[in-house]
């Protein structure tokens, strides 16, 4: 075997230890808290979900991912539509309408409707609205083709 192959070898094992505690080489609690607060909360959440060590020297508990899952989890609604009756469905204030997301009978397709026709054959309405929405008024104002409102999630 050729020397240099195992100094190459070498070289590559020792770079693979000292990538996976690559936390672990800032000494500073300090420096550690200020680089994850510079990450969006989510991905920080992510790289510590498995690692007790950098959790306690960040101070995140179990209390912080609560946190952020009430606040920034979306909100899924489930409509059942009266047989036989058409017409919309919901309310959405036009800049916000990227933030909803509909699907009609556990269909994979978004559809970009407020309302629905005979010809759609819709049993079943699911509405995902992402958390920047906020406010929830009249979201259901004059809806009268609905039998009931189901949250999920919320």
């Amino acid at each position: 075997m050729n020397p240099s192959n195992e100094l190459s070898n070498e070289k590559t094992d020792s770079n693979k230890i000292e990538s996976k505690n690559i936390f672990e080489n800032v000494k500073s609690n300090y420096i550690l808290q200020k680089l994850f607060y510079n990450l969006l909360k989510k991905k920080s959440l992510d790289i510590i979900k498995y690692n007790k060590n950098i959790k306690k020297r960040i101070n995140i508990s179990i209390k912080d991912y609560k946190e952020y899952s009430e606040i920034y989890s979306s909100i899924e609604i489930e409509i059942k539509p009266i047989k036989n009756e058409y017409g919309k469905f919901i309310n959405i204030v036009k800049e916000n309408e990227i933030y909803y997301h509909i699907y009609f009978n556990d269909n994979k397709e978004e559809i970009k409707k407020k309302s629905f026709n005979e010809n759609d054959n819709v049993s079943k309405i699911k509405i995902i609205i992402e958390y920047h929405v906020k406010p929830f008024s009249k979201l259901f104002y004059n809806c009268e083709c609905i039998e009931y409102i189901y949250f999920k999630k919320f």
